[in-house]
C-alpha cells in the first residue's frame, strides 16, 4: 500500500513538472522579430510573419541581407513559388509541428519560401561548382525575398530554355512528383498509373513524368481543368464532379495520391494485388492531420499485399538535374497558373489554399520581372491560343487556354449605335416606363 502510494506521488510529480515545463516553454517561446528590421547597410525586402496565423499575418520589411555559409552561395532572387508547405509553418499547423521544432507560441523561423531560381550574386570560400553570374534554380532559405542563401548541393544551373518564373516553380513539386513515382512507385513502363489531384502543382509534374517513364496515365481533376490535363498527356482523365475512380472497375499499379480525399480502403480496392499507393497529400486539420493517415497507412500496409504508405520528397540536386534535363528535352514543361509580386505574397497564398491553383503559383522578384514574365507558353500539345479564338488571353493567367480555350473570348460585335429617344427611354425608372407615366 506504501509503495502504490510512493508511485502515485511520484507519477503525479513527474506530470506535473512536466506541465510546468511545457508552460514555461511556451510562455518562452519567442523569436528574432524584434530584432529583425534594418535601415542601413546592406539591406533587402523580405516577407516576415512574428506570429502564426493566416496571411494577414505577412509583412514586407526591410531586413539585412544574409550572411551565407561557407557552403553556401547567396542568390539574388528573380522568383519563388508557394506550397502548402509554406502555408503549415505560417500557421504551425498541425500543432503537434510546434512541439517538434516550428516553435511552440511564435514561429522560430520567421522567414517563409523554399522554392527559389536567380542569380549567383556570391560564393561561400568552399563552393567550387558555381560561381558569380550563375542562374541557378533549387531551394534556399527565405525564398520570398530579394536575397537568399542557398547550401551549394541544393541549387543546379537553370536550363536555358527556363524563365526565371518557370524554374522557380520545379523544386518541391517537380521533386516529389519524381521521387514519389520513381523511387516510392517504382513505376514502369506500360504500368496503369492514376495520378489523384492532376492539376495542381505535383499533379501537372508527375503526369508528364509518369508518361516520360512509359506508363498508361490516368488523371483525376475537376471539370475546368480536364482539357489542361489531356494536354499533359494524361492517356485518360476523370472528371472527380461527375465518376469516383475507387467505384470504377479499373484497377491501377500505381496510385499517386495529392489530395487524401478518400478513404485508404476505397483506394485500396482499385490497386492490382501488388500494387503500390503513394500518399502526397491529405486531409487538413489543427491538430495531427495529415499525420494521422500517415499512421493509419502504415499500419493498414501490413495486413494487405498492396505497398500503402506515405511519402516526404527530399531536396536533392541529382534529381533537380534530372528535372533539368527532362525540361530541356521537351518531356516535361512547368504549368504556371499566375504570377505574384513580392508584396502579393499574402493574396498568393491564400489563392493556393483555397485549392483551385492549375499548376504553380510563382512569387516574381525584382524590377521588370512581374511584367516580362506575365506571359507563359502553353503546354506543349496545344497551340498557345485556344481553339476558335482570335486573340491572345489577357496576361498573367495565360495557361487558363490550355485545353478547352477558356480565357479566350471572340471579338466582342460592334454596339449598334441608339438614338437619343432610345437612351432616355432605357433610363426611365422601371415603375414608371410600366405605367406609361414617363414623358420626355
Amino acid at each position: 500500500m506504501k509503495l502504490k502510494r510512493i508511485v502515485g506521488w511520484s507519477a503525479g510529480a513527474i506530470l506535473f513538472a512536466l506541465f510546468v515545463a511545457a508552460l514555461v516553454a511556451y510562455w518562452t517561446s519567442t523569436n528574432a522579430c524584434d530584432r529583425i528590421a534594418a535601415t542601413g547597410g546592406d539591406v533587402m525586402k523580405a516577407v516576415v510573419y512574428c506570429e502564426y496565423g493566416g496571411p494577414e499575418v505577412l509583412r514586407l520589411e526591410t531586413v539585412a541581407k544574409p550572411a551565407c555559409a561557407d557552403d553556401q552561395v547567396l542568390i539574388k532572387v528573380r522568383a519563388a513559388s508557394v506550397n502548402p508547405f509554406d502555408w503549415h509553418f505560417m500557421e504551425g499547423t498541425p500543432y503537434v509541428g510546434r512541439a517538434m521544432g516550428m516553435g511552440l507560441r511564435k514561429p522560430k523561423d520567421v522567414r517563409l519560401g523554399v522554392d527559389v531560381a536567380g542569380r549567383v550574386e556570391a560564393v561561400g570560400r568552399n563552393v567550387t561548382q558555381l560561381k558569380p553570374g550563375d542562374e541557378v534554380f533549387g531551394a534556399a532559405h527565405g525564398a520570398f525575398a530579394e536575397y537568399a542563401c542557398a547550401s551549394e548541393k541544393r541549387v543546379v544551373i537553370k536550363p536555358g530554355n527556363l524563365t526565371f518564373v518557370q524554374a522557380a516553380s520545379v523544386p518541391i513539386a517537380g521533386v516529389t512528383a519524381l521521387q514519389g513515382l520513381r523511387d516510392q512507385g517504382k513505376v514502369q513502363a506500360g504500368q496503369r498509373v492514376l495520378i489523384n489531384g492532376a492539376s495542381g502543382g505535383v499533379g501537372t509534374f508527375a503526369v508528364q513524368i509518369a508518361k516520360s517513364f512509359g506508363a498508361h496515365v490516368t488523371g483525376v481533376c475537376s471539370t475546368k481543368n480536364l482539357g489542361l490535363v489531356r494536354s499533359l498527356g494524361a492517356d485518360r482523365v476523370i472528371d472527380y464532379t461527375k465518376e469516383d475512380f475507387t467505384s470504377a472497375p479499373e484497377r491501377y499499379d500505381l496510385i499517386v495520391d495529392n489530395v487524401g480525399n478518400h478513404s485508404l480502403s476505397a483506394c485500396r480496392r482499385v490497386l492490382t494485388p501488388r500494387g503500390r499507393y503513394v500518399m502526397i497529400g491529405g486531409p487538413k486539420g489543427r491538430w495531427i492531420a495529415p499525420l494521422d493517415r500517415v499512421l493509419a497507412a502504415k499500419v493498414y500496409s501490413w495486413f494487405v499485399s498492396q505497398d500503402i504508405g506515405m511519402f516526404m520528397a527530399r531536396m536533392d540536386k541529382d534529381d533537380l538535374g534530372t528535372l533539368g534535363d527532362l525540361i530541356q528535352s521537351g518531356k516535361v514543361t512547368p504549368v504556371i497558373d499566375r504570377t505574384y509580386t513580392l508584396s502579393q505574397v499574402p493574396e498568393a497564398l491564400r489563392y493556393l489554399e483555397a485549392g483551385h491553383a492549375r499548376g504553380k503559383v510563382v512569387i516574381a522578384v525584382g524590377e521588370g520581372t512581374a511584367r516580362a514574365e506575365q506571359r507563359h507558353p502553353a503546354p506543349r500539345s496545344l497551340p498557345a491560343r485556344g481553339r476558335g479564338c482570335s486573340r491572345r488571353p489577357p496576361p498573367g493567367n495565360a495557361l487558363a487556354t490550355a485545353g478547352s480555350g477558356r480565357g479566350c473570348t471572340a471579338p466582342s460585335r460592334p454596339r449598334a449605335a441608339r438614338s437619343p429617344r432610345r437612351d432616355r427611354a432605357a433610363r426611365r425608372p422601371r415603375r414608371l416606363r410600366a405605367r406609361g407615366a414617363w414623358r420626355g
